[in-house]
């Protein structure tokens, strides 16, 4: 039974909620404002899936991060409610009439905005493993001990904002309707517990396409440059285009691989995480790559 769930529980958890969230504001007529109840539900499954079927038994107990995770998703996300009611205006001032497919059925425009947004955010969170200044405010997700759903909302605030600019303005050139937008920004809210999610999954050939979590804890990796793989947010194809996808079955990420192997100090609550990137790092010498990462 937990073979057969590990096997299935991550595309039915990303196409059951995604489609549920469109189903609702769509045929179903529903105000927006469910899909953070449906959100909610999410995250709970997410949740309970990780304690009957986790691939790190340790990771599901905190390390005294719970509260700052917490912190992380509130400020975070209500940000991101208010990106949202900017968007009309955003729109109007930098879209070009008639370029977004507005006739298309509900379902494939926001697949389309996925996509779009997509590779604005896999090219910034690339550009942010290159550039100092990005990597600064990065480094506050890269910092996790622990791999679970929740902790993919941990960012800091200035870098998300770096993220949701590099996928929005090419959609907002476009037109993008509010409402696809509001149902983006619930995709990437499920997609982002599915790509740090405790679960033990079995993706077989799914995970040369979606950048869920077997994929993404390669990412997380301490060993220094070898962690710069699999930036997709959703899906491995930019990866693929810039030459940094990577899967290793020879050595499983677990407990003790994960984050910044030259800042083992890094600071573990939420206000030191925001002030970190403005004050000057004290570097430790870099753990050895284990050979079967070495690429």
């Amino acid at each position: 039974m937990k073979g057969l769930m590990g096997s299935i529980y991550a595309p039915l958890f990303w196409f059951g909620f995604i489609g549920a969230g469109v189903w609702l504001v769509g045929e179903g007529g529903v105000a927006p404002g469910w899909l953070a109840l449906l959100f909610v539900g999410a995250l709970g499954v997410s949740f309970m899936a990780e304690w009957w079927l986790p691939y790190e038994p340790c990771w599901n107990r905190p390390r005294q991060d719970r509260l700052r995770d917490v912190l992380h998703a509130l400020v975070n996300e209500s940000l991101n409610a208010l990106g949202l009611l900017l968007v009309p205006g955003l729109v109007a001032l930098l879209g070009h009439d008639g370029l977004w497919p507005q006739a298309w059925p509900l379902w494939s425009q926001v697949l389309l905005a996925i996509v779009v947004a997509d590779c604005g955010i896999t090219l910034a969170h690339y550009a942010s493993h290159r550039l100092p200044l990005l990597w600064r405010l990065h480094a506050v997700h890269h910092s996790v001990q622990r791999l679970y759903g929740f902790n993919g909302l941990m960012k800091h605030p200035l870098h998300q904002l770096v993220e949701a600019t590099a996928g929005l303005l090419p959609l907002l050139a476009l037109g993008l309707p509010l409402q696809v937008a509001q149902l983006l920004a619930f995709a990437i809210a499920i997609q982002l517990l599915l790509q740090h999610s405790n679960v033990d999954m079995r993706l077989g050939p799914l995970r040369w396409v979606f950048a869920w979590a077997p994929m993404h804890r390669l990412h997380h990796m301490k060993y220094g440059r070898a962690g710069d793989v699999n930036f997709g947010l959703f899906f491995n194809l930019w990866d693929w285009l810039l030459g940094t996808a990577f899967y290793s079955h020879e050595y499983p990420i677990r407990d003790g691989d994960l984050g910044i192997g030259s800042r083992p100090d890094f600071p573990v609550d939420y206000w030191p995480q925001l002030l970190d990137p403005f004050q000057a790092p004290t570097l430790s010498r870099e753990p050895q790559v284990p050979p079967p990462l070495r690429r």
